[in-house]
């Protein structure tokens, strides 16, 4: 199953490249694709990320108080939210609370980037892969 990684601004890229590399280690079915990561140099970027956006069932939204606004985690957001009938959409907040969410994004089930937020983001992907 793919795991779009959406991100935006130094932080959240930071955090989007750890879970690229760690979240295979964990359930090692699961293909973690992140546009900086995977995007071969030379590549047009737009329609790579739109057939991904279309392939994934379950999309991680790195969130920091700086990019929670940025129009392209809106845009994977909506996209993630409405390609597939059940995808799964989980903001994961760095130096943020749930309660901190303005506009589309406030939809969704949130965790903060400690060890029970990973948890239970963990639990949702082995949920996602069914049986």
């Amino acid at each position: 199953m793919k795991i779009f990684l959406s991100w935006s601004e130094e932080r959240s890229k930071f955090i989007a490249e750890a879970l690229r590399n760690w979240l295979p280690n964990v359930i090692q079915v699961i293909e973690p694709w992140m546009s900086k990561e995977d995007i071969k140099s030379g590549g047009r970027w737009s329609p790579e990320i739109m057939t991904h956006l279309e392939s994934s069932k379950f999309g991680i939204i790195c969130l920091t108080p700086e990019n929670q606004n940025n129009p392209w985690i809106m845009f994977e957001s909506g996209a993630l939210s409405k390609t597939i009938a059940q995808t799964f959409v989980c903001p994961l907040l760095f130096e943020m609370n749930p309660s901190e969410i303005v506009g589309p994004l406030s939809q969704f089930q949130a965790n903060q980037f400690d060890k029970d937020g990973l948890f239970r983001i963990i639990n949702s992907i082995n949920h996602a892969l069914g049986s």
